[in-house]
């Protein structure tokens, strides 16, 4: 007999096994059908899936959208084999995503912030070079933290000044070419993370204290007690700058060069989606609304095309 758990790890080990990852989806899935299993139901429908979906009372209705998402998906799968099931509509919950304005880091926030990593304790530690030259690496390349964490010796190729990233968010890999100056601090820091005596458990670049891989909320942590300490402070609404500000300025500070360098940047903007892993340019477009400097500099561009026009 298929129950809805057995049918739940059939359709995440068989989604899994096409290389989609689904941690949240799967974690979600696993609390709706114990849900589901503590009112005694036995097949999806959708006024439960409504019920669940909107639980978290606390949460904008983006996050209600995408946990009752996680269900459609499963509910497709369910009714092939259980006719009853019931495949919410895809316009229940009515939302717009709203994206956070990011926090904008001048050139002088970010000296500051990698110097501020370089006094780190110990002084005799691999501490303060593995934030320096993580932080470093965030700002000069738009890597994902994860994308950087993951990195291990095995994905830099110091010869060719590549980073092979390897199934990033959306399970594709990509390589990410260095300039030289990221190429020698990268290779001045594994250096030092080879020559240190740090206990290696690991063979990622990035590690902590114990010489295991380093972790998210570690690298969090670090990164807004060094904010603090240099005087970066929250935005508007109370939302605190995050390591992911830093990707978004790598973005917009290579379309702001390349419209101060009359490039065609339309025309570039693929290579810059590649270059950042995205699935689709429409997610690089959004970084052209995220600067008022850049839509000035859009706007200018515009208006001397229809002059030389008139």
């Amino acid at each position: 007999m298929n129950t809805l758990r057995t049918m739940m790890h059939d359709y995440l080990c068989t989604r899994r096994g096409l290389g989609f990852k689904l941690h949240s989806e799967g974690t979600g899935l696993v609390t709706f059908v114990s849900y589901m299993e503590t009112h005694g139901l036995d097949h999806i429908t959708t006024e439960m899936a409504l019920k669940w979906a909107l639980l978290p009372t606390s949460v904008q209705a983006v996050q209600h959208a995408r946990r009752l998402g996680f269900i459609r998906g499963f509910a497709r799968y369910c009714s092939a084999i259980d006719p009853r099931t019931q495949v919410p509509p895809v316009d229940l919950i009515p939302c717009v995503r709203l994206r956070p304005q990011p926090h904008h880091f001048s050139d002088g926030d970010i000296e500051r912030l990698l110097h501020a990593a370089l006094e780190l304790p110990p002084d005799d530690g691999l501490r303060r070079w593995t934030f320096h030259c993580l932080f470093g690496l965030l700002c000069v390349t738009g890597l994902r933290i994860g994308e950087a964490r993951a990195l291990t010796f095995g994905d830099v190729d110091l010869h060719e000044a590549i980073l092979t990233i390897r199934s990033t968010k959306f399970g594709k890999s990509r390589l990410v070419p260095l300039h030289q100056s990221a190429l020698k601090v990268l290779a001045d820091y594994m250096r030092r993370r080879q020559s240190l005596g740090v206990t290696l458990t690991t063979d990622h670049v990035f590690v902590n204290d114990q010489g295991k891989p380093l972790s998210h909320d570690l690298a969090l942590d670090t990164f807004q007690r060094l904010l603090k300490k240099i005087g970066v402070v929250e935005q508007r609404d109370r939302r605190r700058p995050h390591l992911h500000d830093l990707r978004h300025r790598f973005a917009l500070q290579t379309l702001l060069q390349w419209y101060r360098d009359g490039q065609d940047v339309e025309r570039r903007l693929p290579v810059l989606s590649a270059y950042l892993g995205h699935t689709e340019v429409r997610d690089t477009y959004w970084y052209l609304s995220a600067r008022p400097e850049l839509m000035s500099l859009a706007q200018e561009r515009l208006e001397r095309y229809w002059g030389t026009r008139s």
